[in-house]
């Protein structure tokens, strides 16, 4: 009953397998070799876009980071939520890797960016003159830090205001395939085609070893990226490594079955808890993460019976009548035996 993260599932064997096959012989280093070729091609044409600048990275923070670092300047604002990664959890990466650009906390409700707040603060920034911080980049998050989904006509909204004030929009997309498969969208109507210029495009979540990938749209833009990546330590020389990853994830739709899975598991643990008066969920799940008020009585019932989960709100301590909040993660191995166990303790009042 392991549910604290889609990072703690395993590798799938298909990327094992590749892996395997790319560790045969000799190739060129830093990306010279025919594997990432073939696999940046994978990536322009799961995106529709063939002129798309990608560039692989072995975690979602660099990638995240760097992306920022190469929209925005050390003087600018980077736009988000408060419950965005890249303000939780990134250790003031992306204001490592910009060199002091700041993070500027926008209004969100069940953890998207509320347009309207996003265009007043922006209009309210482009107003200070050399006296103030400038706009530089947006970036919002999909599926979100809470588990919920940006509806493809709020992207696109989101990426008009952007625009309008001269800024471009980042998409974090650790949990890309994820939200592709719950919005039954294609990767070019999730990005591009809804007006974001850059994305995270996230593996390791989803069956990776360890590989993201940034991809831009706009090549002209995308050089200041490939130096930032090597200054900051970023550039694999064994990067056949990386290349192998991708090149099986997205061959004959693995990356979309793999999430596919993963949000099934989800819905099957979150159709089960639904049925028990004693949970409660913060946030409707929407892909495959969750997040359940229970009384402490109960956490400490599931841990005591060997559940692995993170309490996301609230202390285990005090009165067991009292509540916390758990937040539950499946991926494409989550097997169904393990949620119905789950299921069956939370049930047991």
């Amino acid at each position: 009953m392991h549910f604290a993260s889609d990072n703690a599932g395993p590798v799938h064997p298909k990327i094992l397998d590749a892996l395997a096959a790319a560790n045969e012989g000799w190739a060129i280093g830093y990306g010279n070799d025919p594997l990432t070729q073939r696999a940046i091609q994978r990536v322009r044409d799961l995106f529709e876009a063939p002129k798309a600048a990608v560039y692989l990275t072995a975690t979602g923070t660099a990638c995240n980071a760097i992306l920022l670092a190469t929209m925005a300047k050390p003087y600018d604002i980077v736009f988000c939520t408060p419950e965005a990664h890249i303000h939780e959890d990134e250790c003031n990466a992306p204001e490592f890797y910009t060199g002091g650009a700041k993070l500027s906390l926008i209004e969100s409700r069940d953890a998207l960016m509320e347009p309207a707040a996003l265009d007043a603060e922006m209009t309210k920034r482009g107003s200070w003159g050399v006296q103030g911080p400038q706009p530089g980049a947006v970036s919002i998050t999909s599926v979100t830090e809470r588990g919920t989904l940006y509806p493809l006509d709020h992207i696109a909204e989101i990426a008009r205001i952007a625009h309008r004030h001269g800024t471009c929009l980042h998409l974090d997309g650790a949990r890309f395939a994820n939200a592709c498969a719950a919005l039954n969208c294609t990767p070019a109507e999730m990005s591009w085609k809804a007006g974001v210029d850059a994305v995270s495009f996230g593996g390791t979540k989803n069956g990776c070893m360890g590989v993201e990938a940034a991809v831009i749209f706009d090549p002209e833009t995308a050089w200041e990226f490939e130096l930032r990546r090597k200054r900051g330590g970023h550039l694999f020389s064994k990067h056949r490594f990386l290349s192998a990853q991708i090149d099986a994830y997205l061959a004959d739709g693995l990356w979309l079955d793999l999430a596919t899975a993963a949000n099934a598991a989800a819905d099957r643990l979150t159709r089960g808890l639904t049925s028990c008066r004693d949970t409660a969920f913060r946030w409707q799940p929407a892909a495959n993460m969750l997040f359940t008020d229970m009384p402490r009585s109960l956490h400490r019932r599931l841990h005591d019976a060997g559940a692995v989960y993170y309490v996301w709100e609230g202390t285990l301590d005090g009165d067991p009548s009292g509540t916390a909040t758990a937040r539950l993660v499946t991926d494409w191995s989550t097997p169904d035996d393990a949620i119905d166990r789950f299921v069956d303790i939370v049930s047991q009042t």
